[in-house]
């Protein structure tokens, strides 16, 4: 942990007032990125995508439940994974929280991954979440949206993944998407990120950024390394992102 001076209050208020001063050139640029962001270009979603569902089989355009918007996180939960990635985990604890305050906001959120149904399922129940999660098995859902991978491209370690080339052996990564669905039913992809741009819906980190020693993941192997699933934090041993532990 870095040094710190020790200094008398009237010290501290004007250090803090400066630091206000930036934090709020940083919100305002925030604001406007967030602007850019909504107002970037759509993109007709032609493709017949199907979903398995609790409910049964649902198209994308089902998925909107009522909503005009739909937020999708990629949840890296592949095919016959005993349970799903740590770091996947450590961001889906915190989207109970929210699901119904969206929802007031004309917003359906949930969560889609690869593996067949009943493996969803039973991770979920072990997670002890009530998000909505549906299956994209058998489809092209998640590699039209550059979050799944064949054997073949992760063994070639050179993935086209966050709009570039990267060095990832992985068959699935994280990501999130948004779409739009106009009042003729037809539905708009509006944006994607992964990687970095999933921070902002971590809690837990925007919390530690406030806290005297932040992340505190400088010394750590990768910056994740100390992220675990929840019911595993007494007696959990290192483990990489891709789930298959």
């Amino acid at each position: 942990m870095q040094h710190h001076p020790v200094v008398s209050q009237d010290e501290w208020l004007a250090a803090r007032k400066a630091l206000l001063a930036r934090e709020k050139e940083f919100t305002r640029a925030r604001d406007a990125l967030s602007a850019e962001r909504r107002a970037m270009p759509w993109v007709k979603v032609e493709k017949d995508y199907a979903f398995d569902t609790p409910q049964g089989r649902r198209s994308l355009a089902d998925l909107f439940a009522g909503k005009s918007q739909l937020v999708i996180y990629h949840f890296m939960l592949g095919p016959g994974w005993i349970q799903g990635c740590p770091s996947c985990s450590y961001l889906a604890d915190h989207f109970d929280g929210m699901t119904i305050h969206l929802a007031q906001r004309d917003v359906t959120f949930m969560a889609v991954s690869r593996a067949p149904l009943s493996e969803i399922e039973a991770y979920k129940k072990r997670m002890a979440w009530r998000f909505p999660w549906v299956s994209s098995f058998g489809g092209d859902f998640n590699r039209d949206f550059a979050v799944s991978f064949s054997k073949e491209e992760a063994a070639a370690k050179s993935l086209s993944y966050n709009y570039e080339t990267v060095p990832v052996h992985a068959e699935e990564l994280p990501g999130l998407s948004t779409f739009y669905k106009n009042e003729r039913g037809e539905v708009f992809h509006t944006y994607s990120t992964y990687a970095r741009g999933l921070d902002i819906l971590v809690g837990t980190y925007n919390v530690l950024d406030m806290a005297p020693k932040g992340r505190d993941e400088n010394a750590l192997p990768w910056t994740m390394a100390w992220v675990r699933r929840h019911d595993e934090y007494e007696a959990a041993q290192p483990s990489c992102c891709g789930g298959k532990t």
